[in-house]
């Protein structure tokens, strides 16, 4: 039964085509050499290396192509590629691969370089994978975004103030509301995280000593394993009404403890790891030969952290910056509980607000029609925040080339 099972199956054929390729290989090089190993160019070994990438890698590339092709050919109205197809392309392409490999065992075949060209090319396909993703990703947003701009008018989605979605119709879909509550509390979760994760990496890396740096840094880290729902939690029972009753209500500025200020708070506390370990570790990458440089110079210890370190690691600070500031655009949870779902736009940060990720979660959630404009708003605005974010990775990318010319 299990060799039914194994020949009925895809992966168990590529498994002894690839085992076929590595004997028949081995029994072809060895008749070539008769007996004298020296004469071979490659040892037996390579040959049979080469004769099972020869099977597995065409094959495995041939796999996640048809699959690409399966996926994206719905999308592009085209009839779907059958199964049977995929099953049968795949297998010739690892038979072809199989004989192949068997026949260019001779003596003077250079196995151990084809390997690394089939390793090479192994390489090469898991990097296009990798852009073919991102590339289907913006591809799945945009179809659908397009279908969304087909029934609502982008004017009124792009600068309408009004957040309003209705199922039964007569909805307005304008996303400015969502997208100012998206950056403000984004803001204040940067400007607390920000500052303290640097200022943090830069203690443990210039000031601590090793068993200072040994207590805090592990118990920094701690914060980025907690759970987004605990830090929600935190936020709705904690944070919020502490705000309310000491800050909000004295100063005349509301009385809700959901507000912008209680997700960005919170927020901030998650985002503080992400920021000193990355800042950290692009502080401990600048060489000691700098600092004792500037030292020998007659500099302070302060005066070598703001003009000498700082500045060379700034590549790398302005990246955990990034993260920091992707990771506060896409999180949901602690806005949920924490900054309420009123869609408005209010310079008073003890105002419930709500982001764009929040309402991609409640319009796709329930019994919901993806073909009305009220479902398909989702995928425009999944497409607009990472046209957003792509933007923030642009200029970052341009602040942190500008400052390694200056220092390099």
């Amino acid at each position: 039964m299990w060799v039914v099972e194994l020949f009925s199956s895809l992966p168990g054929l590529l498994a002894v085509l690839a085992l076929f390729g590595l004997l028949g290989s081995q029994v072809r090089v060895h008749r070539a050499a008769k007996g004298d190993l020296r004469s071979l160019a490659a040892l037996p070994r390579a040959h049979g290396i080469n004769a099972v990438l020869s099977v597995l890698v065409p094959a495995a590339i041939c796999f996640v192509g048809l699959s690409l092709v399966k996926l994206i050919g719905p999308r592009l109205n085209t009839a779907a590629l059958p199964d049977y197809v995929v099953y049968w392309t795949v297998l010739t392409v690892a038979v072809l691969g199989c004989v192949v490999a068997i026949l260019r065992s001779t003596v003077n075949f250079r196995a151990r370089q084809a390997s690394e060209v089939w390793i090479k090319s192994l390489l090469i396909a898991a990097s296009v994978v990798a852009i073919l993703t991102t590339v289907g990703i913006v591809l799945s947003m945009l179809f659908e975004a397009m279908h969304f701009f087909q029934q609502y008018a982008w004017q009124d989605f792009f600068f309408s103030t009004d957040w309003a979605p209705n199922f039964r119709g007569d909805s307005s879909l304008g996303f400015l509301p969502l997208l100012w509550g998206t950056f403000y509390v984004s803001f204040i979760a940067l400007a607390l995280a920000v500052p303290v994760g640097l200022f943090a990496a830069i203690y443990l890396s210039e000031y601590a000593g090793p068993w200072m740096r040994g207590i805090a840094k592990p118990l920094i880290e701690i914060l980025a394993g907690i759970p987004t729902i605990v830090y929600g939690l935190f936020a709705l029972v904690t944070v919020g009404p502490l705000l309310r009753d000491y800050f909000a209500q004295p100063l005349g500025l509301g009385g809700s403890a959901s507000s912008v200020m209680t997700a960005g708070v919170v927020m901030g506390i998650m985002l503080i790891p992400f920021v000193s370990s990355l800042s950290d570790d692009a502080i401990n990458a600048v060489p000691q030969t700098m600092r004792d440089g500037s030292y020998a110079l007659g500099a302070t210890r302060s005066e070598t952290v703001r003009k000498v370190i700082l500045p060379a690691a700034l590549p790398g600070i302005m990246g955990a910056v990034l993260l920091a500031a992707s990771r506060a655009i896409g999180e949901t949870m602690i806005v949920v509980l924490g900054a309420g779902a009123a869609a408005q736009m209010s310079l008073n940060p003890f105002e419930a607000m709500t982001t764009i990720t929040v309402k991609i979660v409640s319009q796709l959630t329930g019994d919901t029609d993806f073909a009305s404009p009220e479902t398909l708003v989702a995928f425009a605005l999944g497409l607009t925040l990472f046209a957003f974010t792509l933007a923030l990775n642009a200029v970052a990318l341009l602040v942190v080339r500008k400052y390694r010319e200056q220092y390099e």
